[in-house]
């Protein structure tokens, strides 16, 4: 693959940056197997540091201080002040069960912007279930009223799965009367636990129609809605929009109309708790290591993200779609169910025009 220099490297938008694997939950769908304990090779404050004294030269990317559950690292707002000393954007997405007045004001104070809280399902007896620990969903509500008393914006996060499917106005409802700025769904990314919960991952037909559920509820609403892994929710938007006659403008639609499916390499990447960097969480491939080659460089060069910055590289049907620009299917799920990270997404019903073109027969 050819490299063009540096004047073709994307600027990289949002990185999720894993400072801790540690936690203290052990949910059904995490790509992390959860401990107290720090794990071997997290990167000491001063590794971290220096790593972020890097981001700057990347662009300007919003920092997700994210885990494992990032409340568990010791020096976190050391690491927070030190990224917003550098006018990084930072946020925060703790699993809402450790939050206290303190550390919430902590917050506030060392500069954390906005806070995600994953609820995947209306209620107590839902939302437990899913989480693997009883009283979890009554410890996130109390973390949230803690957030809310220190003055955080915060957004709700729902995992879909098949079982929480028909519960997704209620779990909205709940994240408009809590005051949510924000309602995220993730189409769950079968790897790690998530692997085993065959029985939880919709099929290509049903994420169609949930992304199709959510093209008319956001309708409803004026509360910002996003669709995360979920990338053929940009072709649906488009193909919707064209039948409505409604241009994909940015007044229209907001940034999912200036944005693309998956961003993994493109506009975001995933820094480990050892420093590996990868297209995203979901997606365990080593694209370097931080505390070898400089992160901005890794960004820049690395084979794999090249790969994924050029629409040649793909393949199936990904590799032939006219969505290809706006989607790019799910890397991971492609990785995890076809054993190749650029080949087509496993969960996607549409087929692209160039497949359904016939050849004329003669005669």
């Amino acid at each position: 693959m050819t490299h063009h220099g540096n004047a073709s490297v994307p600027d990289l938008r949002l990185i999720a940056w894993e400072v801790t694997r540690s936690c203290n939950l052990a949910c059904k769908h995490c790509r992390a197997e959860a401990h107290l304990d720090p794990y071997p090779g997290e990167l000491t404050t001063g590794e971290a540091k220096n790593l972020i004294d890097t981001f700057p030269q990347t662009g300007s990317p919003i920092i997700i201080f994210t885990g494992g559950e990032p409340l568990l690292r010791p020096d976190l707002f050391d690491l927070v002040r030190h990224a917003k000393s550098k006018d990084l954007r930072c946020v925060m997405a703790p699993n809402g069960t450790l939050i206290t007045p303190d550390n919430a004001r902590e917050m506030a104070e060392s500069g954390i912007e906005r806070v995600s809280i994953s609820i995947d399902g209306p209620d107590s007896a839902s939302h437990d279930a899913f989480r693997g620990t009883p009283g979890a969903f009554d410890q996130a509500m109390q973390g949230i009223d803690y957030l809310k008393a220190a003055g955080i914006p915060f957004q709700i996060n729902t995992t879909v799965t098949r079982n929480n499917m028909g519960q997704f106005k209620d779990i909205f409802q709940l994240a408009q009367r809590l005051g949510a700025v924000a309602w995220h769904i993730f189409l769950l990314v079968p790897t790690g636990r998530a692997a085993d919960l065959k029985e939880e991952i919709i099929t290509a037909a049903e994420y169609e129609s949930v992304l199709n559920w959510f093209y008319d509820f956001r309708k409803t609403t004026d509360m910002q809605l996003k669709a995360t892994c979920a990338p053929h929710y940009h072709r649906i938007l488009r193909q919707r929009a064209k039948e409505e006659g409604v241009e994909v403008t940015f007044e229209n639609f907001g940034l999912d109309a200036v944005s693309r499916g998956c961003l993994g390499g493109i506009g975001f990447c995933f820094i480990s708790h050892t420093g590996q960097v990868q297209p995203c969480g979901y997606l365990d491939l080593d694209c370097g290591q931080v505390k070898q080659t400089p992160f901005p460089e890794i960004w820049a060069n690395s084979p794999q993200f090249q790969n994924l910055r050029t629409p040649q590289a793909y393949t199936g049907k990904c590799g032939v779609c006219e969505y290809h620009k706006v989607c790019g299917g799910c890397r991971a799920r492609a990785q995890t169910m076809r054993g190749d990270y650029l080949a087509e997404e496993p969960l996607c019903s549409y087929t692209p025009q160039r497949l359904r073109e016939e050849p004329v027969s003669q005669g």
